[in-house]
């Protein structure tokens, strides 16, 4: 009896995202398909550029309440009548903003998609925004909101964007809106809001899963296809990245008196993901604080023991970007984490061994077939690309470019976005720490109240 052979194992071919089939309607939106057979539920993603710069500033906020609203019934259905017929054919639907625009996304059994389809033109096109629900989701907002208070992480992320970007951006300030700007709006500013910035042109659907055998244009034209806003639309985005704050290069601790932990939140401007050089920051946030054997948690939770985990990532906006670190330590250790953690941002400028290089490259590189694995996961990549004005073939050009990175163009990369200026926000205990913070003589220190 011959014993088999044992197979060479080699590394993995280059992988390529899905292509699909494009199609522009005559009511200006654009229809991306992706056919992924054996994906029985349809993943549909539909993205209009809205840009929240465009609300009024006692009424920030509005675009976040009208996208939570969008479900809650429309010209054809009350709120109760909707929530049985998304039961009934198996729909989930949710909405919600991002500084680039309005993303609904729908999820329904591939028998279904017809009616599904329906249920997502009346959303767009005829959403009631009932005054019971507007209270009720205003109530909510403004719990949300005292919550968000009480959660250290919300409450950093909250201050840096106040302390690093200049106070007159909206960026500056929560994307779903403060207590008294939320407090203020009405039902009428919703549905005028909803008339003047919510229309199909320039929007994208994505439409991913099992498409054999169904005429999915001519199924989207007898639905979407027949949407035509009450005025004309004109797509919003923003022109460019936020301002920051004169006085960004600093710390602020946000007093919280006998806290047993210490939240940080550090960082600086990055950039958005049309950058020439993009491919290297997704590799750069996972080698500096992206996993366990990142170089921030290889000191601060393996070797000191002061953290569950820290993590940097470089997170891009439609125009500019952040590059954030994040994470809680001890509060006997806060001195000391805050020193280390400058120090090792700092310190990576020096560059990157070639292990970090390839173990950053294959991470991501070498998984992205099981992350884009289902028809969800590919069609929120492509909303995203479609919001973000990116071709159809930036994912996978994109990591070609990252398995081509070297060292220098890491070290390159880094040293772009970190100049040694830093926004850091803690929370923590200001009376058990502030002075010690001080000592360090990192840059200006001012303390607030929770």
């Amino acid at each position: 009896m011959s014993t088999p052979t044992r197979p060479e194992v080699g590394p993995p071919t280059p992988w390529s995202f899905p292509r699909p089939e494009t199609h522009r309607l005559p009511n200006g939106l654009t229809l991306k398909a992706f056919h992924l057979p054996g994906q029985y539920v349809i993943s549909v993603r539909t993205v209009i550029p809205l840009s929240t710069t465009v609300e009024r500033r006692d009424r920030e906020g509005i675009a976040a309440l009208m996208s939570r609203l969008l479900d809650e019934g429309t010209a054809r259905h009350t709120s109760e009548e909707f929530a049985e017929l998304m039961e009934r054919k198996g729909i989930a639907l949710g909405a919600g903003m991002s500084d680039g625009g309005l993303g609904v996304d729908l999820d329904v059994p591939r028998r279904n998609l017809a009616d599904a389809l329906d249920v997502l033109r009346q959303v767009l096109a005829e959403p009631a925004f009932p005054e019971d629900e507007v209270r009720r989701m205003i109530r909510s907002r403004l719990a949300e909101i005292e919550q968000e208070r009480a959660l250290a992480p919300h409450r950093a992320m909250r201050e840096f964007i106040a302390t690093h970007f200049d106070a007159s951006e909206r960026a500056s300030r929560p994307s779903a809106g403060r207590p008294e700007t939320v407090s203020a709006i009405t039902r009428e500013d919703l549905v005028d809001f909803h008339a003047r910035h919510v229309g199909p042109e320039g929007a994208t659907m994505v439409v991913a899963g099992d498409l054999s055998d169904l005429d999915l244009p001519a199924l989207v034209a007898a639905t979407l296809g027949e949407w035509r806003p009450q005025l004309h639309v004109v797509p919003e985005r923003p022109t460019r990245a936020p301002q920051r704050a004169h006085d960004a290069a600093r710390i602020v601790i946000v007093d919280r008196p006998g806290s047993v932990q210490t939240e940080f939140c550090i960082g600086w401007d990055g950039p958005d993901r049309r950058a020439a050089g993009w491919a290297a920051y997704p590799v750069l946030g996972y080698v500096v604080g992206g996993s366990p054997t990142a170089r921030i948690d290889d000191v601060l939770r393996e070797e000191k023991g002061y953290t569950y985990g820290i993590r940097s990532s470089f997170r891009p906006r439609h125009a500019g970007g952040l590059f954030v670190t994040s994470g809680s330590v001890r509060s006997d250790a806060t001195v000391e984490s805050l020193g280390l953690l400058l120090d090792i941002l700092q310190g990576a400028r020096e560059g990157f061994s070639e292990e970090e290089l390839r173990a950053g490259v294959d991470f991501i590189t070498r998984t992205a077939p099981g992350r884009f694995a289902t028809a969800d996961a590919v069609a929120d990549e492509a909303a995203a690309r479609a919001l973000d004005d990116l071709p159809d073939d930036f994912t996978t050009d994109n990591l070609a470019r990252m398995r081509r990175l070297t060292r220098d163009d890491l070290a390159r990369a880094y040293s772009e976005v970190v100049t040694g200026d830093w926004t850091v926000v803690i929370v923590g205990d200001a009376g058990a720490h502030a002075e010690a913070v001080r000592a360090l003589g990192r840059g200006p220190v001012s303390v607030i109240g929770a």
